[in-house]
């Protein structure tokens, strides 16, 4: 399971998600329509990730990180991918 955060290209909006198969997911924002929040903000890009164990491990990380500010989930993302 991965839990893992996407962007709008420049990294104005966030989007925090689950999934066990991190590049369908990816795949499925990257083509989403305009009716769907990932597509109406154009957040198409996959900007950090994380692999659990088990799904139970994965949403707890999900419900934590949304809690986050802003400025924590960057940070996060610039750990991962410091440019």
């Amino acid at each position: 399971m991965y839990t893992y955060i996407m962007a709008h290209i420049e990294n104005k909006l966030f989007y925090v998600g689950v999934t066990n198969n991190i590049r369908q997911r990816t795949f499925d924002h990257k083509n989403a329509t305009f009716g769907t929040h990932t597509g109406k903000y154009n957040i198409k890009q996959l900007v950090w990730y994380e692999v659990h164990d088990s799904p139970k491990i994965a949403i707890r990380r999900e419900k934590t990180i949304k809690k986050w500010k802003r400025e924590w989930k960057i940070n996060l993302i610039e750990e991962m991918n410091p440019e």
